[in-house]
């Protein structure tokens, strides 16, 4: 059995400065920030960034992780608050808003819904999966969707629905109508 090391202070505060420098680079440049700027920008070397993060995926994960919790909280919290349709169809519009107002994300999520196996699935895939999960089977128990949805298949459709929304004039206006035609074609 391998016993996991606390990091020393110093790497702490390298990882935590990546982290907040990451974010910034992603709100301003997207998923595809610069990762030698970033390091850069963090007072650190490439190889620190490396270690920490071995590909642009962790890295991005890792910054956002925080906010893709929040979305799995917010699913239950609307679940407390609104009959099942109705929260789904709200957990759903933010997902989509979150997906185009937050650079970077539509990467982090996207990937999150790409392959349907669980070897890919990332902490914010997993989260974000459940969340969907327990709100698809509240509005199935309440007839309002389907039986024979599945959450990725939602998610891989929401996805969408935010993509053509931004195409259609970059601010993501069209996102409750698009949810709207969307769910016509997922009721039983």
């Amino acid at each position: 059995m391998t016993q996991v090391r606390p990091m020393r202070a110093d790497a702490r505060r390298n990882y935590e400065r990546l982290l907040k420098v990451a974010a910034e680079a992603f709100a301003e440049h997207g998923e595809n920030a610069s990762l030698d700027d970033i390091a850069k920008r963090a007072g650190v070397g490439s190889g620190t960034l490396y270690r920490h993060f071995p590909t642009r995926q962790a890295l991005l994960q890792a910054a956002y992780v925080g906010r893709v919790e929040a979305f799995g909280a917010r699913a239950d919290e609307l679940a407390r608050e609104l009959p099942p349709g109705e929260a789904l169809m709200a957990w759903l519009y933010e997902l989509c808003v979150g997906t185009i107002q937050v650079r970077g994300m539509k990467a982090l999520l996207g990937s999150a819904v790409t392959d349907g196996s669980t070897a890919a699935l990332t902490a914010c895939g997993t989260t974000v999966r459940g969340a969907a999960g327990r709100l698809i089977e509240a509005a199935r128990a309440e007839g309002f969707l389907r039986a024979d949805l599945e959450p990725i298949e939602l998610l891989r459709l929401a996805h969408g629905v935010a993509t053509a929304s931004e195409l259609a004039d970059g601010q993501g206006t069209q996102i409750r109508r698009y949810l709207a035609l969307l769910m016509e074609g997922l009721r039983p």
